[in-house]
């Protein structure tokens, strides 16, 4: 980078104790350790880096495990702390919790906006040509060496005004990051999606058991945990069975390929429950529809009592427990013809610990 252009001015910490910004590449952090010198909240497994772990160490940053709740606790209380002593420089974050290609900002997580302090939002820009510098689907190495290979890397940042957390939703950090998150787009034209890096995560997974075209399988996780409270390892286990029924190249599973995992014997009530997924009536389910209609039954308000009752009449014997004969005895009031091996299937579903019953 020969020059860096700038559009505005960083406020000082006296105004604004803390600044976000979107994250693209590894240069960003680079940039404001220079500029602003920073103390920069990271997650704790980059400490493990060779030499970039080093470095992070000498300017104090503020380590958190974006998977453990206490964790993120504490790194809010340290992020508070930091921001309103003067003793300490400002806080930066990156509250996409990951890079991006730059073409949208995904959801913010809460950490710089839950202390309400004010905030001045930042955001970097790569134009290029050959060239793309996001990280993403490229390694550190493999990217380091083709920035090094241009005769001139792009690099614009942009300090947008200050904002304040209104004084009437103060205690609503969502409400402020939404606001914020506004700005940012605007200034970058672009859209905020309600993706996060629970989206990457079941994107690696979707690549790592070998599905094809694993962008199929992001579901804007954001919004998942805040319609159903659903976290990124309950989204993984879902994949996990969504990839059992042996999803095509385009991440779509058949109703055949359905039935056949959950073992039921293709019936109009089975088809009911079937369509009750497929929403676009293709005769096959994504993996969004699938865990959109899972956990639209899951967080029904009646459906644990649901599953009591169930339970309880299939439990002829009242000894808490249920055998394969009492399953195959409900099963057939439903599925009159389901086979000997269909029921077998059903009831292995359920006999998790395989001492059958």
């Amino acid at each position: 980078y020969h020059w860096i252009r700038r559009i505005g001015k960083p406020a000082s910490r006296a105004i604004a104790p803390i600044v976000v910004s979107n994250h693209v590449s590894y240069t960003d952090p680079i940039f404001f350790f220079y500029e602003l010198f920073p103390s920069i909240v990271t997650s704790e497994t980059h400490d493990k880096i060779p030499i970039v772990g080093t470095i992070i160490r000498a300017m104090q940053v503020i380590y958190v495990d974006r998977f453990s709740p206490e964790s993120r606790k504490l790194a809010v209380a340290e992020i508070k702390r930091k921001a309103s002593c003067d003793d300490f420089p400002q806080v930066m974050l990156f509250p996409e919790g990951t890079t991006t290609n730059g073409r949208a900002l995904i959801s913010f997580q809460l950490g710089a906006f839950i202390p309400g302090f004010p905030v001045q939002p930042v955001v970097v820009r790569y134009p290029h040509v050959h060239f793309d510098p996001s990280w993403g689907k490229i390694s550190l190495l493999k990217l380091m060496f083709r920035m090094l290979t241009q005769f001139h890397n792009f690099m614009e940042v942009e300090y947008l005004p200050v904002m304040f957390p209104p004084e009437s939703k103060r205690e609503n950090p969502a409400y402020f990051a939404k606001k914020v998150g506004y700005s940012m787009a605007n200034a970058i034209n672009v859209v905020q999606s309600e993706h996060s890096h629970g989206d990457l995560i079941l994107a690696s997974r979707a690549s790592q058991i070998g599905l094809v075209s694993p962008s199929s399988y992001v579901i804007e996780m954001a919004k998942m945990e805040r319609l159903f409270k659903l976290s990124t390892g309950e989204a993984v286990v879902f994949l996990d069975k969504f990839a059992a029924m042996r999803p095509d190249s385009s991440g779509r599973v058949s109703i055949d390929n359905f039935f056949a995992v959950l073992g039921l014997p293709r019936t109009s009530f089975s088809e009911q429950i079937f369509y009750f997924f497929d929403v676009d009536r293709q005769n096959s389910i994504k993996f969004s529809e699938f865990i959109y209609g899972s956990m639209s039954i899951l967080k029904q308000p009646k459906f644990p009592r649901a599953c009591e009752l169930a339970f309880k009449y299939c439990d002829i014997k009242d000894s808490s427990f249920l055998s394969k004969q009492e399953v195959e005895r409900v099963l057939k009031l439903v599925f009159p013809c389901i086979s000997e091996n269909n029921v077998y299937q059903i009831f292995k579903l359920f006999d998790v610990d395989g001492d059958e019953v």
